[in-house]
């Protein structure tokens, strides 16, 4: 008999290990789901006035030639194409993404503070030990202190000096002073960097329509409404909270880390402490459908200034007209993380997030009853932060787990946020099946 594969999780990961898992012929498999829909943090939802919601703004781009024919052979070319049009609200203006390419929209005083740190940076030799000493390396007091250290430390509510240089890669522009010169002087916007760049978006269903159609393809091997309460790593059994209890030969789990740690038999000590050491962010996203027709179309915009509530909003109405009830409807997505440990009041929330969209221009005071919907979305594990003590950790916790026929995948079961976007997410699932099935090695993750 072929050996028995069980999936924790049917999330982007989840999802990509059991269509790998259909399309090499396996049949001995299953997929366990603690909520009842798919596609975890990249779900989809319509509230009760017709708007569609996503969790954070999320967008679909890719590195791998797998994940865009699976895309399209699933949305069978249901789906929007949109070129980015991303800016940044810093003192009551609207600056093109990426910021430190376009600074000539700054104050003048603002740009000529930006110009000499950068020129500064560029006499100092060194090796930065962490983000916050790459920021200044890189970057230059000015552009840190106006942008890169405010807008960082409102996302991942978490020390920059404790965090790692190592997972920035393609996440962060990074410039020379001559570029930088170029585009002051002559005036010229410079707004092409990045993966993002272009991308695709699901016409119907939000982000989550794209792995609802997973469902009928994978549809006998799916449980959903299973919460796994135990992880027996010597028995190889998964115990529900329905009392049901599975046995295994190999089990694909994308539970964030931390949390499967706390449910593993046996307990290891040094696992415990090795999970104390992974750090994390959580966000609240809130959905305003507003009675008007969408504004000039913006993808998103980010927001570094404390006195603003959230850190960006996506014009989510534009990503596909069918996200909002009418054309005389557009929706906001309004992003706000706080730390691991205080999650925010979600009525307070809603009340900061109005009075923020009249303070950056989006929706006065008077326009304040054209509301139709407030929609709350939160999740506490969102970020995984690559923190200094992050990679000791995963090497202890991931040895031990394989070693045991366990494989932690996904943004939180990997842990990484450097390879967390979807379409590394599916392929993580994809080719950790191909490991335990055909012995072939992963290329998305790594120990």
């Amino acid at each position: 008999m072929s050996s028995k594969i069980v999936i924790l999780g049917a999330g982007p990961t989840g999802l990509g290990a059991a269509y790998r898992l259909q399309e090499l012929g396996h049949r001995n498999w299953d997929i366990y789901e603690k909520e009842s829909y798919l596609g975890g943090l990249a779900a989809s939802f319509v509230d009760d006035k017709g708007f569609t919601w996503d969790f954070g703004g999320h967008v679909v781009f890719s590195h791998y030639a797998y994940f865009d024919d699976l895309f399209e052979k699933l949305l069978q070319r249901d789906y929007t194409e949109h070129q980015r049009e991303s800016w940044i609200w810093l003192f009551n203006r609207r600056i093109p993404y990426p910021f430190q390419n376009n600074i000539r929209y700054l104050p003048r005083d603002k740009v000529l503070e930006c110009l000499w740190g950068l020129i500064q940076a560029q006499k100092q030799i060194g090796n930065p030990r962490n983000f916050e000493e790459w920021i200044l390396t890189n970057f230059g007091k000015g552009i840190a202190e106006i942008f890169m250290f405010p807008y960082n430390r409102k996302l991942w509510r978490f020390p920059l000096e404790g965090m790692d240089k190592s997972w920035i890669e393609e996440r962060v522009s990074v410039i020379n002073t001559e570029t930088v010169l170029k585009n002051v002087i002559l005036e010229r916007d410079d707004k092409e960097w990045g993966p993002n760049r272009t991308f695709r978006f699901p016409l119907h269903g939000g982000t989550g329509g794209f792995f609802a159609r997973f469902q009928p393809l994978i549809k006998d091997h799916l449980h959903l409404g299973q919460k796994v309460t135990a992880v027996d790593c010597k028995r190889k059994e998964v115990r529900f909270a329905d009392g049901r209890i599975v046995g295994y030969d190999s089990l694909i789990s994308t539970i964030p880390l931390d949390e499967l740690v706390a449910i593993l038999n046996p307990h290891e000590e040094q696992l415990i402490r090795a999970a104390s050491e992974l750090h994390y962010s959580g966000v609240c996203m809130v959905g305003m459908g507003i009675k008007k027709p969408s504004a000039p179309f913006r993808c998103w915009t980010y927001f570094p200034e404390d006195t603003v509530p959230f850190y960006r909003i996506t014009n989510f109405s534009g990503y596909s007209p069918y996200n909002v009830p009418d054309a005389g409807h557009l929706s906001l997505m309004c992003e706000a993380s706080y730390p691991a440990s205080r999650s925010p009041e979600e009525e307070r929330m809603v009340e900061e997030t109005v009075e923020g969209l009249a303070q950056v221009q989006l929706l006065s005071r008077s326009e304040q009853d054209l509301i139709a919907s407030r929609f709350v979305l939160r999740r506490d594990h969102a970020y995984p932060i690559p923190s200094l003590s992050r990679d000791a950790a995963l090497k202890v916790l991931q040895s031990y787990l394989m070693r045991n026929a366990v494989f932690s995948r996904g943004r939180f079961g990997a842990w990484r946020y450097e390879i967390g976007n979807m379409d590394h997410s599916v392929m993580m699932g994809v080719e950790v099946v191909d490991r335990i099935l055909k012995g072939q090695k992963e290329k998305v993750w790594s120990l």
